[in-house]
């Protein structure tokens, strides 16, 4: 039974049930305990994935320093996940004053009202208990952020309406930073935050108060502050003060996932796949993350602004969606997606990078399909790296070929293949079993050529067939009939697909 009154929790506090500590003590405690029980296999911070070896010992450095600490970072490498991670470490429950807008401790309560009430009613004060969730305030930093909106502000009418001195503590409205008073208080993208807004933290950085509007009025807070930016964007969108950067602990860098095993486990967590029978090949995991680590080294593509971990999230996603389309319309079972899937998902890709100068050239779509080709390539290897793919290739050589498409039926696939020689032997090294079903197959087949098209040991040509309208058609230096076939341009109708 959890205290109620001021007395109450005086006597828990005598017997050892509840512990009065500083919100960084609390955490460094708790961090502390965590690490024990991480001994037999518990992770400190659940959900963040690939940083074991890197930055979660830099944050329980951190932690165990009793720092305020920044993250410094590239998009989508789960700075924000990590932050709230925090809150994990804090006890699960806190006695506050009840109402109290900067969730005072009942035996020392900062603010001016509940200084009052403890006056007034000592140890029959009330106790009120706050969660752990509750003690985590996020902002993000944008250029319109004020000094008010972080620290606070007078508020005259308050002041009038109660016939009030402005000086009066009891006239204050509270910030974002007060009300995170004994919890996390963070900023996200602290480079975003005006230079002038800065110079108000460095106070409760550095001696642990605030001053409001040049009033004696003085919080000495309890606060873990926390902070994250992107370094590329310190001259593109403002800058980190100094004298700020300076008062910060520790200074962390995060990155993005250094194995495909550890890229396809967070994109497994985080992705929306729940969808009935869906299976996914491994191949085509494996291709989806590959996309991510190829665009991360393609010159086409601006590194500064990075490749966020959500392009495979996103295009996973988008694969599958692909694949359920073309079982509904089939009415097949189970739901299997292929590697020519991830070019029909191209909108997920190219939303998720910035282009340098002959990118631009050359068009975010050209990229993208450049890039998804490497990466089918790589990964291709990887599963066949000494296969011997002569009596495929030969097929093609002597004029046979191939004619697909993306809405393809499983059985359609495996009957058109069925006469290209070595092409279903190949396709069952692709790790798929022998009782596979027949779209699992097909995903297989289709693997082995798109592979051995990504490879440049098979030539594949695209045509698009046009439905409900005439195609576009190319200017006056081409032929009148030719059909237009610039990818940049949106296409309507089916898109078949000739190997040769």
């Amino acid at each position: 039974m959890l205290p109620s009154s001021v007395a109450e929790l005086r006597e828990a506090i005598a017997a050892g049930r509840i512990k009065r500590r500083s919100v960084k003590d609390e955490v460094r405690e708790n961090l502390v305990a965590r690490m024990r029980e991480s001994a037999t296999g518990a992770p400190i911070f659940p959900g963040i994935v690939g940083y074991d070896e890197t930055v979660i010992p830099q944050v329980v450095n951190a932690i165990l320093s009793r720092h305020n600490f920044i993250l410094l970072g590239l998009r989508g490498q789960a700075k924000s996940r990590l932050l709230r991670a925090l809150t994990g470490l804090l006890d699960e429950q806190i006695p506050v004053v009840p109402g109290c807008e900067i969730h005072d401790d009942p035996l020392s309560p900062l603010c001016a009202i509940c200084r009052a009430r403890a006056r007034v009613e000592a140890d029959g004060l009330p106790v009120a208990w706050l969660t752990r969730e509750a003690r985590y305030v996020e902002k993000l930093a944008t250029p319109d952020v004020t000094i008010a909106d972080m620290i606070g502000d007078l508020d005259p009418i308050k002041a009038a309406r109660a016939g009030l001195d402005l000086a009066d503590e009891t006239t204050m409205h509270y910030g974002l930073l007060p009300r995170a008073h004994r919890g996390i208080f963070a900023i996200n993208e602290l480079p975003d935050l005006a230079g002038k807004i800065q110079v108000g933290l460095f106070n409760i950085l550095q001696e642990g108060d605030v001053q409001i509007k040049g009033y004696p009025v003085r919080l000495p807070l309890d606060v873990l502050m926390v902070f994250s930016a992107n370094p590329e964007d310190y001259t593109a969108r403002g800058k980190i003060i100094t004298p700020l950067k300076d008062r910060i602990g520790s200074e962390i860098r995060t990155h993005y996932p250094a194995t495909r095993a550890h890229a396809m486990t967070i994109t497994e967590q985080e992705a929306w796949l729940d969808r009935g029978s869906v299976q996914v090949p491994a191949f085509v995991r494996e291709a989806i993350e590959e996309v991510a680590f190829q665009a991360r080294q393609e010159p086409k593509i601006d590194k500064r602004s990075g490749v966020s971990q959500r392009l495979p999230i996103s295009l996973i996603e988008n694969v599958v969606s692909n694949a359920e389309r073309r079982a509904l319309l089939a009415g097949e079972t189970p739901i299997v997606p292929r590697i020519t899937d991830i070019y029909a998902a191209l909108p997920a890709i190219t939303g998720k990078f910035e282009l340098e100068y002959e990118g631009e050239l050359r068009g975010a779509d050209n990229v993208a399909r450049d890039v998804i080709r490497a990466a089918v390539a790589n990964v291709f290897t990887g599963y066949f790296p000494n296969a011997d793919v002569r009596q495929v290739t030969d097929w093609f050589d002597l004029g046979g070929n191939l004619q697909v498409d993306d809405t393809l039926p499983a059985s359609e696939l495996l009957t058109r293949t069925a006469d290209v020689q070595g092409l279903r032997e190949l396709a069952a090294q692709a790790g798929i079993g022998e009782r596979a079903p027949a779209a699992l197959v097909a995903a297989a087949v289709d693997f082995v050529l798109e592979g051995l098209y990504a490879q440049k040991k098979i030539s594949r040509s695209d045509e698009f067939q046009y439905q409900g309208a005439e195609p576009p058609r190319r200017g006056p230096r081409g032929p009148a009939a030719e059909p237009l076939v610039d990818r940049e341009l949106p296409l309507r109708g089916e898109k078949k697909k000739y190997y040769n």
